[in-house]
């Protein structure tokens, strides 16, 4: 029988393992493929006429469009990721949050190069418009994401030893983590079963592809948002070092704007996710050189 204090290793242990992670890593990949070729043989179905479906969706329009499914799943195993390195690293987390809005947005851009208007007024086409806008920021996060991992992997004091505190507060986090794997399991199986069954193929009317996109997302951040608030409350156990709490503090921040982006459109959206970004860029960047001249304390990275 397992004791009380031993149910939160327990199933910490049955949900975020290194083995649970490949298993779960296998098993995403298997259902990313087999989706791309379903979605694809869909389009071509529709294409050739043996199946009527919505006409209106741009998913069902260009075989290209068909990545941006198996890129759900991948998204979706990043969202596993993020809660399984919230107990091991906060600045890996907090990565994991840049990783996915960009992922979102290269999702994206499979959807937008199959329905891009190439002709001489490429700047006053609103859909080319925004792949530019898209594209340009990609490859601005990719960059900025490098920084944030070579950053936040620098080191400057190093602990021989793990402290007593810092593995209580790793505790608390193996906790979180364990109440968030069924709560974004059971977000994502009741999205999915509402958007579907707010269909209407009698209409044939498909969502716009904005809500589809922001789907689950939208309030998967709302819920980061929460959790990062937590984590900093309950880091005052743990230091009173000014720039710890201050870097807490502005992840915070920076998972605001992220989400707040998916309240806006355009070029506003994408300029609120690069903001969000080099918000926690600069921030992790000033706490590194707090570190270099303090004594080891504490939180670690």
């Amino acid at each position: 029988m397992i004791k009380r204090k031993e149910i939160v290793p327990f199933i910490f242990e049955k949900f975020l393992s290194e083995n649970t992670r490949e298993k779960t890593e296998k098993i995403i990949l298997k259902i990313a493929i087999f989706s791309f070729f379903i979605h694809l043989a869909i389009i071509y179905c529709i294409k050739f006429d043996f199946i009527e479906m919505p006409q209106n969706s741009e998913l069902l329009k260009n075989p290209i469009s068909a990545v941006y499914t198996p890129f759900s799943f991948i998204l979706i195993y990043e969202v596993y990721l993020l809660i399984y390195y919230l107990p091991k690293s906060f600045t890996t987390y907090i990565t994991k949050q840049y990783e996915i809005i960009t992922l979102i947005i290269i999702r994206k851009l499979f959807k937008d190069l199959s329905a891009l208007e190439l002709t001489a007024n490429w700047f006053e086409i609103k859909g080319d418009l925004q792949f530019t806008y898209d594209i340009v920021a990609s490859i601005l996060l990719f960059y900025l994401i490098f920084l944030f991992q070579k950053t936040g992997k620098q080191k400057p004091i190093q602990q021989l030893a793990i402290d007593p505190i810092i593995e209580r507060f790793v505790i608390k986090k193996k906790l979180i983590a364990v109440i968030l794997v069924p709560l974004f399991f059971g977000m994502a199986l009741y999205t999915f079963i509402d958007w579907t069954a707010g269909i209407s193929i009698s209409s044939n009317e498909l969502p716009s592809l904005e809500s589809i996109n922001n789907l689950f997302f939208d309030q998967f951040f709302t819920v980061l948002i929460l959790v990062d608030v937590v984590l900093l409350l309950i880091s005052f156990f743990y230091t009173d070092q000014f720039h710890k709490i201050i870097r807490n503090s502005g992840f915070v921040i920076s998972t605001i704007l992220i989400r707040m982006s998916f309240g806006v459109s355009g070029l506003v959206s994408t300029i609120l996710i690069v903001a969000a970004v080099l918000f926690g860029l600069a921030i992790i960047t000033i706490h590194n050189k707090y570190e270099k001249n303090t004594l080891p304390n504490n939180l670690h990275n």
